[in-house]
């Protein structure tokens, strides 16, 4: 019985440590081609779609969209791939280092 609480308490510590361990991050992509008022739509449900995204907001003025997401679920190649792949040529913003939340 000791040797079970023993392994016990040592699995959760360890899924709490990756746990732990994810963080969400918020980043600002630079998106081209958003033309008129209904592009930002599209590129909001496009990003929205990718799997741990928590939160999008599209500026059609600023041409960018703030994306936060969990980075255990998502990576910045899938944000950048989902617009991109939907019509909106998408990049990093310049000087744009993730952020943790």
């Amino acid at each position: 019985m000791k040797r079970f609480m023993s392994l016990a308490g040592l699995a959760a510590t360890l899924l709490w440590s990756v746990a732990a361990m994810a963080a969400e991050q918020t980043v600002t992509l630079d998106v081209a081609n958003m033309y008129c008022a209904a592009c930002p739509a599209t590129v909001q449900r496009s990003l929205s779609a990718v799997p741990g995204v928590t939160k999008v907001v599209v500026s059609f003025e600023k041409k960018t969209a703030v994306v936060t997401f969990d980075d255990q679920k998502a990576t910045l190649a899938a944000l950048v791939a989902a617009p991109t792949n939907a019509g909106y040529p998408t990049k990093l913003a310049a000087a744009q280092t993730p952020k943790t939340q």
